[in-house]
């Protein structure tokens, strides 16, 4: 079975949240449709994030055939997951980077970024400025070849 991993990376912030989930629903519906198996992987650190966790579990349920895998990525054990909270209904695995879990708490973040860049065929992001750590991870994503699409512009690869 061919596997292909997408991850995905945002501001903290978002701008024109409705625009960016028509956008994101357009392309999960071609990904869950088109590909073998999906797996996403996706972290918890801001507006971006929950609004596409929601977007793609939305889309699991009305267009998987049990092609998809949710995996919430977290940089640390973080006490939300420790005392039990259902994060684990939501999503289908959570996992501490192994990396990022050794890292410097401050660097922590950016260190699972990579990491989940690695691991992907695709990005998907939401960037606007030239600034912060999901447009440092995008650049870092542009440097391994990898495939990046940005949400924040309709019909545009992201280049820098």
């Amino acid at each position: 079975m061919e596997i292909y991993t997408v991850s995905f990376f945002g501001h903290k912030d978002i701008e024109r949240p409705t625009e960016i989930e028509k956008r994101l629903d357009d392309l999960l519906y071609d990904l869950i449709t088109q590909k073998e198996y999906v797996e996403f992987l996706i972290g918890r650190e801001g507006d971006f994030d929950i609004l596409a966790a929601s977007r793609i579990k939305r889309a699991i349920r009305a267009y998987g055939f049990g092609n998809t895998h949710f995996t919430l990525v977290l940089p640390y054990m973080k006490a939300e997951y420790r005392n039990g909270n259902d994060l684990l209904g939501y999503y289908d695995e959570i996992e501490v980077c192994a990396e990022s879990d050794k890292a410097h708490f401050k660097a922590a973040i950016q260190v699972r970024n990579r990491v989940m860049v690695d691991r992907s065929d695709l990005v998907i992001c939401c960037i606007r400025h030239e600034s912060g750590g999901a447009y440092q991870t995008v650049k870092y994503a542009l440097k391994q070849g990898k495939p990046i699409i940005n949400l924040a512009y309709e019909n545009r690869s992201y280049n820098i």
